[in-house]
């Protein structure tokens, strides 16, 4: 016999108990999607709680059973059967809240919190935690309850803190003393769960099985066409022939409950998809007549005639509408589906023209367009496009009424003058999604509508200036820095601007070559955003700013900008940004502030100047270039004294006799965009064949690209590598990005588990180790998996991977493979690896 009821966190977490998660269960394995989406829940709970101090929001159930080593000191004692993911989730959490509340209101928080709901205060030691993980997630849990250096390290439990800390950090109003503890609040009490508690003597896992294993799941959108039909005892079948079986033939089911959420958020932007069943159930319950539920049905019928079009832009009359329905569509935003449903919507009923929602789309575009250049193509953007209809003034016609909402507050919609400065510094190739900034360039080299467009499909993005400089282009560069200037700094800040950046198809035979062999070949392209390069002699700062200035002007003139009388409300450097990154930052790594400034296209000074003025989270892992404590750092608690060294070193920070620390663990800015979430990973898609002028496969194009770049004697190392890999079972996947990149597959998408790979190769001269994929893919989602490849390619000659990035895409030189010793190792471990990805998982054998 169970008993199950509804209770908060606070309930089970409050009073003598013990939480303890069986050896048999899974370890810690939430990834930041699955974190994105609770902390979004839990603000707009925080947000609703405002106005309805009962509102809560249910995050599933928790299957419980005493513990068979029940004692009787006290303490009740439950096995975590089903839900253990969501409860450690929850525990982090508190943490994170505990940490950033006792430094940044009252220390009186950390004891407060502790002693509700994290431990067990005045209990033996085997007693004192309120949740106990597995053993393998039993370490980082304790780093982040006791609040040790060791919190928040590259593992999934400290990734996970890491995540909270720096939500809490951006969530954080300095205007508003109340906002964590709304947040605090509505995670403790507005959480519900379902507990289902087993008997002594029931059979725990028979309970599981009939919680996950009833069969085939229906859908939102299977129940709600079973209610509607429930409602319609007379006019079922002819409603159901006439209106819902055309509705069901033009959308999928997926479609068909995306339809009934835009409906939703029409009236309430806050309604979450995961509650469109009993959102629209309690919304029809209020109607009475057959006839008003048919209408009902009509209405879905109608909308969903709109958002067919929406979701196949080339079905579209108007040639206006339907550009900017397919460039919108490109852009893969679908939070913006509810506005174009509006706006189809006012048309066909007569409110707006086609010639004004064309507008209003182009308004949208440029917002998309203008702050991915500025480097905020994702803060707030789903709960903005969402405001956005509920929200926008009615008095005014619908485009101008779109340009006016989107201009005011902080929704970054940059102006003419930002844009310009913006273009100049941001790190635009680590901003967005790759198809975005492709797009973006893409969509500039249309406008010059030529007579004659080259085809763009197949073109790739080019740095001009490399992303490995060679000894020519250090030389080149070096003439433009001043006395006091730092070359890695200096082309950090230049290499992933936008002014140094184009499209070509030439883009392996490009590579690192020098600027005047790049010039000729660009010169052979019909792509006129190439032009402006292939004129110039040199290609330093002067010529990358030059351009960025050129383009920017380009930007403006397509792409409208805010109203006028909107005055800029956002920060011209988007701190934020930098701030996240810093929290994200692993104990046992560092960074500088030349990596920081080139991460949000800023200057060193600047950026130790704010960390100096602005408490920012780990900014005691920010040093110089050199690995140096800066001689001007200060804690931001004027009471601390102690050396940031020494706390640095307790993290697992190694530093050298002079001081330095060691630069294998630094963090660059490429690393820190994925940090701070800039820079999703994007499995490369299989190729279409080469040009017909082309004729070369892709191995033969990645073999013949790492020859030029790296040598005879690596290239054919690299073979025997590909070679060995492929006679083991693994297949071989070619990339899209500027070089031709090989992926080691160990499984491909069909597999039951999914498509995984241990690392990617680059010709310009990296092995780069996935370990930031491997972290959502089983069995390596298990980070001891994970820690055990990392040390296994550690012992490697010429190899020294920090322990810190075991949750990014780090690497080593492709000249270490040359070595017959090393690469013998490193196939030894690629076969361990192999060999574990294709083993079944214990998910897979039993479920527990």
């Amino acid at each position: 016999m169970v008993a199950a009821r509804e209770t908060t966190l606070q309930e089970l977490l409050e009073g003598s108990k013990q939480y303890q998660v069986p050896l048999y269960q899974r370890t810690y394995s939430w990834t930041k999607s699955q974190l994105a989406r609770l902390w979004d829940d839990i603000l707009k709970l925080a947000e609703d709680r405002v106005h309805d101090a009962d509102a809560t929001h249910f995050i599933g159930s928790l299957v419980l059973a005493p513990s068979p080593t029940i004692s009787p000191a006290g303490v009740a004692e439950y096995l975590v059967v089903d839900g253990q993911q969501r409860l450690t989730t929850l525990t982090i959490l508190l943490c994170a809240i505990r940490d950033h509340r006792a430094q940044h209101e009252d220390p009186m928080h950390r004891e407060r919190l502790n002693q509700q709901y994290l431990v067990n205060p005045w209990k033996p030691e085997s007693q004192r935690l309120k949740l106990v993980p597995t053993q393998a997630d039993r370490a980082p849990y304790l780093a982040c309850l006791d609040s040790t250096p060791e919190a928040g390290g590259a593992d999934p439990v400290g990734a996970a803190y890491r995540f909270f800390v720096a939500q809490l950090a951006a969530a954080d109003d300095p205007d508003d003393p109340l906002d964590i503890e709304r947040i605090e609040n509505a995670v403790i009490s507005g959480l519900a769960l379902v507990s289902v508690t087993a008997q002594a003597g029931d059979n725990v896992h028979r309970i599981f099985e009939s919680l996950n294993n009833t069969g085939l799941k229906l859908t939102q959108a299977d129940l709600l066409r079973n209610y509607l039909f429930m409602r319609l005892p007379t006019r079922g079948e002819t409603v159901y022939q006439s209106l819902w079986l055309p509705l069901q033939k033009r959308l999928t089911s997926e479609q068909l409950e995306l339809l009934f959420w835009l409906d939703l958020v029409h009236r309430d932007q806050r309604v979450k998809q995961t509650d469109v069943y009993s959102a629209q159930q309690a919304r029809l319950n209020r109607l009475r007549s057959e006839e008003e539920i048919e209408a009902e049905v009509q209405r879905f019928s109608r909308l969903g005639a709109l958002l067919r079009v929406i979701l196949h832009p080339a079905e579209e009359q108007d040639p206006g509408v339907r550009r900017r329905l397919a460039r919108l569509s490109a852009w893969g935003t679908t939070t913006v589906y509810p506005l174009l449903l509006h706006l189809l919507d006012r048309r066909q009923q007569g409110t707006a023209t086609s010639e004004q929602i064309a507008s209003a789309m182009l308004y949208v575009e440029s917002f998309f367009v203008r702050r991915l250049l500025i480097g905020r193509a994702t803060a707030n953007i789903n709960r903005i496009l969402l405001a956005i209809v509920t929200e926008m003034d009615t008095s005014l016609p619908v485009d101008e009424a779109v340009r006016a909402y989107l201009s005011t507050g902080r929704k970054y919609y940059a102006s003419d003058a930002t844009v310009r400065a913006a273009v100049r510094s941001i790190p635009y190739y680590l901003n967005g999604r790759a198809h975005q900034r492709k797009l973006i360039l893409q969509w500039l080299e249309e406008a010059y509508g030529s007579k004659e467009p080259v085809a763009l499909d197949k073109a790739t993005i080019e740095h001009v200036l490399p992303q490995t400089p060679t000894a020519e282009w250090r030389q080149m560069l070096a003439a433009d820095l001043g006395p006091d200037e730092n070359f890695d700094e200096a082309y950090e800040a230049l290499v992933h601007t936008l002014g140094n950046l184009t499209l070509t198809g030439y883009n392996s035979e490009l590579s690192n070559k020098s600027f005047a062999e790049k010039r000729v070949e660009l010169a052979r392209s019909g792509i006129r955003l190439s032009q402006k390069i292939v004129t110039q002699d040199r290609w330093g700062r002067p010529e990358i700013h030059a351009r960025a200035d050129a383009l920017a002007d380009r930007i403006t003139s397509i792409w409208p900008g805010p109203t006028e009388q909107a005055a800029e409300q956002q920060s011209e450097v988007p701190w934020e940004v930098m701030t996240k990154a810093l929290a994200e930052l692993p104990a046992g790594s560092w960074t500088t502030y030349g990596d920081l400034a080139a991460l949000i296209g800023s200057h060193p000074v600047p950026v130790g100047a704010r960390l100096a003025t602005h408490p920012a989270p780990n900014a005691h892992r920010v040093l110089q270039v050199e690995g140096t404590v800066s001689p001007n750092f200060r804690w931001s608690d004027a009471k601390r004294k102690d050396d940031p060294r020494d706390v640095l070193r307790a993290e697992g920070v190694e530093f050298d006799q002079y001081g330095r620390a060691d630069q294998t663990q630094r963090i660059g800015t490429e690393e820190l965009a994925q940090l701070a979430g800039l820079t999703p990973e994007d499995l490369p898609e299989r190729l279409p064949r080469p040009r017909s002028d082309d004729d070369r496969t892709y191995s033969e194009r990645f073999i013949g690209q790492v020859t030029a770049l790296q040598g005879p004697a690596v290239a054919t190392a690299t073979l025997v590598v590909l070679e060995a890999w492929t006679s083991m079972g693994g297949t071989l996947l070619y990339g899209t990005g500027g070089e031709t990149s090989c992926f080691l597959m160990a499984r491909g998408k069909e597999h039951e588990l999914g498509n995984i790979w241990p690392a990617a190769i680059y010709p310009s001269g990296k092995f780069e180790v996935v370990f930031q994929h491997l972290s959502v893919r089983p069995p390596f989602d298990d980070v001891t998996l994970r820690e055990e490849l990392r040390q296994r390619l550690n012992q490697l000659p010429g190899v020294d991977i920090a322990a810190a990035k075991i949750a990014l895409r780090p690497g080593f030189p492709l000249t270490v493979l040359a070595d017959a010793d090393a690469r013998e190792a490193l196939l030894d471990h690629l076969h361990w690896f192999y060999d574990r990805a294709q083993a079944p998982t214990p998910d897979s054998l039993v479920a527990v």
